[in-house]
């Protein structure tokens, strides 16, 4: 597993097939009035191959309650109350950026083969993959399993975009 935005993803962007956050960007000029996707967190077992060329949500490599129990298949919907931010710092410079409003928390799960990847990826538009983080390698045994989200910052946010 190696962590990464997701090459597909970055495309996807451009034409405009994900929305992020709660409001709408019809004000800003949008030609439709687009409604917030959903995005999920499903995590991955460490010998999983998960990476920048990943595209679409898929169960292999997935944790699965075979090693354990308490997991759903496709993970936890991420609570997604950060409308996308940008700032520029020069005419030259600039930072698109957003990160989920809330940790991932997976509750009352056993997993008993190392897990060490989470898989951000966009099931309203076809499970389509988002991004690729990676953590050290844990195992969890009848507890809650907590992501903590970075601040939504320039230089912190979860997702990132910069002008080079």
């Amino acid at each position: 597993n190696t962590q990464s935005m997701c090459t597909s993803f970055m495309q996807e962007l451009m034409l405009g097939q994900h929305q992020f956050g709660t409001s709408s960007l019809t004000s800003r000029g949008s030609l439709t009035a687009p409604t917030t996707d959903t995005f999920k967190a499903a995590l991955y077992f460490a010998s999983a191959t998960v990476n920048a060329s990943t595209t679409a949500y898929s169960t292999t490599g997935e944790v699965t309650n075979s090693s354990g129990s308490g997991y759903t298949a496709g993970g936890v919907t991420i609570t997604n109350g950060n409308a996308p931010a940008s700032s520029n710092t020069s005419s030259t410079a600039g930072v698109a950026y957003w990160t989920p409003s809330a940790s991932l928390t997976y509750t009352t799960v056993t997993l008993t083969t190392a897990f060490d990847t989470v898989l951000i990826y966009n099931s309203t538009q076809g499970n389509r993959a988002v991004s690729v983080h990676t953590f050290g390698s844990q195992t969890i045994t009848a507890g809650t399993f907590t992501l903590t989200m970075p601040s939504n910052t320039t230089s912190t946010a979860l997702l990132r975009f910069a002008t080079v």
